[in-house]
């Protein structure tokens, strides 16, 4: 919905909104908010909402201050709320006070890359294919262990005891003009997939942020608690976020006749992913647990390249529309979804711009298989810090740093915190 300032604050008016939630993504991938007063939204969208960058991990306690400005493109509605004295959403852009864009806006830096792409005329389109466990609750609200339903990979009824949940996930999503593929059981008990329809790269990163607060949302409204957590159970499935690519130019589809005549753009960005997949790791897994899942249940291992095999870290496929697509395999649900675009997407120009070959590639190199590992490549690694610029990548190797002492200290409680928190 692209709409002005002016035609924000009618739709708003007519629409009997009293809530308005400034949402923005966290460096870890978070979605945070801040609720004001449907009348405070001229004043917002003209001068910005402050607050503490230090709550929410974007600086050193005490340190500055950060406004959120809204994107008045991103305008949601909230169907699951009241009726009466309705809830709207925007996704926002993080501003320093002085109204200068801040170096830790995730989503600057993935529009950053795609505006290198487009300087380079290539046109990109992304989709999402998510998992996520359904878990029952206690008689407290609680998340338990015990799974929503036993059924297996593409059940129905009454074994899938899912497809209303589902149902009702895709129909709220509908309404936000958010645009579901499709949808079905997963392999794990409890386990669902939802899949979306290609769309711009960052507008695929806002929609995946918005999802998972619907999933949440509307498990809850069923008694159920919805986990993104890689691996929610270790001898079982994990949750994958699978993402998929295609890219033109000049209108012609880049990955077409891969298979007999790859063309250097399309070799490039594919050697360019598979180059820096070590590196890309500790942002596509970001947390202790998605270790537990990489080479586990068709989770891949090592970063290889395949027309065939859904295990491996990339496939190419050519779509029902004729038009190929790389689908990556390696990424989770914890991911910051604008961090990890934005690397993988950068990692293909850098190679097609350096003719990178997949013969000079060290094909099926073994993926990091633990988090300190993945952080250790990071920090020697500068194609991130180049990429994110310093404020965010220091920030974001810091905060994960301290994830890895929380988890030495009390494996068995930070394993509980992901599990509440995805």
């Amino acid at each position: 919905m692209v709409l002005s300032n002016y035609e924000v604050l009618q739709f708003v008016k007519e629409n009997d909104v009293k809530f308005v939630r400034l949402a923005f993504c966290d460096l870890l991938g978070r979605q945070r908010n801040i609720a004001i007063m449907a009348d405070g939204l001229e004043n917002v969208l003209r001068n910005g909402m402050q607050f503490d960058a230090s709550a929410v991990d974007f600086c050193e306690a005490g340190g500055q201050d950060l406004k959120l400005f809204p994107d008045v493109t991103t305008l949601h509605m909230m169907p699951w709320r009241p009726q009466h004295g309705r809830v709207v959403k925007f996704l926002c852009s993080l501003k320093k006070t002085n109204n200068s864009t801040s170096p830790l806006d995730a989503r600057e830096v993935l529009k950053d890359v795609l505006n290198q792409l487009n300087e380079e005329g290539i046109e990109t389109k992304v989709g999402t294919e998510c998992e996520f466990y359904l878990f029952k609750t206690d008689e407290n609200g609680e998340p338990t262990s015990n799974v929503h339903d036993n059924a297996s990979y593409f059940d129905i009824a009454p074994l899938d005891k899912g497809e209303n949940v589902r149902r009702e996930i895709c129909l709220c999503l509908e309404e936000m003009s958010i645009n579901p593929l499709s949808s079905h059981h997963e392999k794990g008990p409890g386990q669902n997939e939802i899949d979306f329809i290609d769309s711009d790269a960052l507008t695929a990163c806002d929609n995946f942020l918005i999802f998972k607060t619907v999933v949440k949302a509307i498990a809850a409204r069923n008694g159920l608690f919805a986990s993104f957590m890689p691996k929610p159970i270790d001898d079982k499935s994990g949750n994958s976020l699978a993402i998929n690519f295609k890219l033109k130019k000049e209108g012609k589809d880049i990955f077409g006749n891969f298979i007999d005549a790859p063309t250097l753009l399309a070799e490039g960005f594919v050697a360019g992913i598979l180059k820096r997949a070590n590196a890309l790791s500790i942002f596509l897994n970001p947390d202790a647990n998605s270790y537990s899942r990489l080479g586990r249940c068709g989770a891949p291992s090592r970063a290889n390249f395949s027309f065939t095999d859904r295990s491996s870290y990339i496939r190419l496929q050519t779509n029902i529309d004729g038009c190929s697509r790389l689908e990556m395999h390696s990424s989770d649900p914890a991911v910051n979804p604008y961090l990890a675009i934005a690397l993988v997407l950068k990692a293909g120009l850098l190679g097609m711009k350096k003719g990178e070959k997949l013969s000079n590639v060290e094909i099926g190199d073994a993926l990091p298989n633990s988090i300190e590992n993945a952080i250790e490549i990071a920090i020697c690694d500068d194609f991130l810090r180049d990429t994110l610029g310093d404020k965010i990548f220091e920030q974001y190797i810091k905060l994960k740093k301290n994830e890895v002492k929380e988890f030495a200290l009390d494996p068995q409680g930070k394993s509980r915190k992901y599990f509440e928190v995805m």
